[in-house]
């Protein structure tokens, strides 16, 4: 599933190709990528269509687009959604589910493999704390509104607006793993199995070390970590293991290239040379490296 760098990239490639077009003809080819739309495609076509796109932001793996409609386009990526900008003329892909005429000879183009993903057209409410909602603009906050879908969904590592001092004291808090912690959506989003197993790595920390046995300079520090494996991977254009994530001109990021243990059991750690191991974990993998991240004694999964 695409983490917040992957998103991100799609993000920005909507600032640059989207934000400022008037909403064309809508087309929904499948009904199941707008099952989230309750009123139906035609209701969601009907939402679209006209309607101009002021603003593209993202909160964790949550995108949307701002509408001048006070309204927004609610985008989940899923396990395989990607969001196109295409000439019209280009032919269709294989997996075309959506597509939304922009202004001039492009149109938006939703296409999903597995169809784990989807778009619902929902209206924008203001944020709980007044501050903008999420990853907005060319570098600008965005608007202090959210659709409510998003509310429960924590501010990301590289959110400005992101409390350090209130998330480290609620993640120490946590009895449990600090993996599963950094994997909890409603207490920092954004990072899923990937990112979370190369900052855990970086920082020296086993994924079953008890979150509230952690100082605050190690927890401040595992932050550290987390923000500077996003950034990097951001700079990368994510991380492409096959061609499902792609940005809107349909490129692959390449920040698999520099994964440090993930993906990588029984190949030499980067730092000591020990055999990376893989182990099971929520129903998905955990890469460590036995000899810098040690289990702990007491450990919580």
């Amino acid at each position: 599933m695409p983490e917040l760098p992957e998103v991100e990239v799609v993000r920005r490639g909507l600032v640059r190709w989207v934000v400022g077009s008037r909403l064309g003809a809508v087309e929904v080819l499948h009904p199941r990528p707008v099952r989230r739309h309750l009123a139906g495609p035609a209701d969601l076509a009907a939402r679209l269509q006209g309607a101009v796109a002021v603003d593209a932001v993202r909160r964790g793996k949550y995108l949307w687009l701002q509408l001048d409609s006070d309204e927004a386009l609610l985008v989940h990526l899923g396990m395989s959604g990607q969001l196109l900008v295409q000439p019209l003329d280009a032919p269709a892909e294989r997996h075309l589910r959506v597509r939304v005429g922009l202004d001039g000879e492009r149109e938006l183009r939703f296409v999903d493999q597995r169809m784990f993903g989807g778009l619902a057209v929902v209206p924008l409410e203001p944020t709980a704390d007044g501050l903008p909602a999420g990853t907005g603009g060319a570098g600008t906050p965005s608007a202090a509104a959210l659709p409510h879908q998003v509310a429960h969904i924590a501010r990301d590592p590289l959110d400005p607006y992101l409390d350090v001092e209130a998330w480290q004291r609620r993640l120490r808090r946590r009895r449990t793993g600090v993996k599963r912690a950094l994997l909890d959506q409603t207490l920092l989003s954004g990072i899923g199995n990937i990112y979370a197993d190369e900052a855990l790595w970086r920082a020296r920390l086993h994924y079953a070390r008890p979150t509230d046995t952690l100082t605050r300079a190690a927890a401040v520090g595992l932050l550290g970590h987390v923000r500077a494996v996003l950034g990097e991977a951001l700079q990368q254009g994510g991380t492409s293991f096959d061609a499902l994530y792609v940005d809107v001109n349909g490129r692959s990021g390449w920040f698999d290239r520099s994964l440090a243990v993930y993906g990588q059991a029984g190949r030499p750690c980067p730092r000591c040379a020990a055999l990376v191991r893989r182990e099971p974990f929520m129903n998905r993998s955990s890469f460590t490296c036995p000899a810098c991240q040690r289990p702990p004694r007491r450990a919580r999964w």
